[in-house]
């Protein structure tokens, strides 16, 4: 879809007032009573939390909130002190990561987790799952995997093409830059087809270009279907284009709402955004006009 088309944001994601904790109409996640403590430290405390199916989910706040300890947990890559979790009604408490991926359930990293020594298209190639070709024995055999490695190639260069890396398909990993190695990761996270797609400060450490690219890729994510989560510490990277906006401080979460709810609450602006809301985004990208408005 042209940037310059309006994208229709999800309405109608929770039921009753507006409170951190929320219940929504259609949860994919649900939480409750997750806590991690380091040392004295208690990283993660969150009392109850949902997550909107089919819909751009921001999780916000400041350095040291506790997002990304919060993403580890749900998706398997740390253990929780206390609390249970369940994604698409199947519970994951004591799952390990890859299990949780092959459900359906998808993270990319803060920073990138990309075979450096791999080319770009063999790293999009590990990205799909339930290749007959694992199997020690039927890699024995070609016959038995080669049309579905085909497939995924194909897969693979579709997904390639679509985030402007197809020329650099047999290049090294260690090659890309580090916005190269973003836009690598996600397409390569959608190699396995999934359902919730979690991204990690996806536009951390990117040019202004690549960022704009980013943005779209994440809305095109809605557009095809899926769930989006995303940790961002920067509320002009997600106002106009988050569904939902969760806000964390100190491992807890504090606020939630649609993204111009939260932007009115003084608290959340004054603690966890800071008081110059000047630069939009938006604006800057070409996004949207000055009213607002999208271009």
């Amino acid at each position: 879809m042209p940037a310059s088309t309006p994208r229709i944001k999800s309405t109608g994601l929770h039921k009753g007032e507006i409170a951190p904790g929320v219940a929504k109409v259609d949860p994919i996640i649900i939480a409750d009573k997750v806590t991690r403590t380091f040392g004295g430290l208690k990283a993660v405390d969150v009392d109850h939390l949902e997550i909107p199916r089919n819909a751009i989910t921001a999780l916000i706040g400041p350095n040291g909130a506790g997002k990304t300890t919060l993403f580890n947990l749900l998706t398997g890559f740390d253990k929780p002190d206390t609390g249970s979790w369940s994604f698409d009604g199947t519970a994951l408490s004591g799952v390990p990561a890859f299990k949780v991926s092959q459900m359906g359930q998808v993270r990319t990293f803060q920073l990138t987790k990309s075979l450096a020594m791999l080319t770009v298209l063999e790293n999009m190639k590990l990205g799909a799952k339930k290749q007959r070709g694992e199997n020690f024995w039927a890699a024995l055999i070609p016959s038995l995997w080669r049309a579905q490695d085909d497939e995924i190639e194909e897969r693979a260069l579709d997904l390639l093409k679509r985030f402007k890396l197809d020329t650099k398909k047999e290049d090294f990993a260690a090659s890309l830059s580090g916005g190269q190695r973003k836009l690598l990761e996600m397409a390569r996270a959608l190699m396995s087809q999934p359902n919730l797609v979690m991204l990690d400060e996806p536009m951390a450490g990117v040019n202004p270009a690549l960022t704009q690219s980013l943005l779209e890729h994440i809305l095109d994510l809605k557009d095809e279907g899926m769930t989006v989560l995303f940790v961002e510490h920067d509320m002009q990277m997600v106002r106009h284009i988050a569904d939902w906006v969760i806000v964390m401080a100190e491992g807890r979460v504090v606020a939630e709402g649609p993204p111009e709810e939260v932007m009115k609450n003084t608290a959340v602006i004054d603690a966890y955004l800071g008081s110059h809301l000047d630069t939009d985004l938006g604006i800057v990208t070409g996004r949207i006009d000055e009213n607002g408005n999208p271009l």
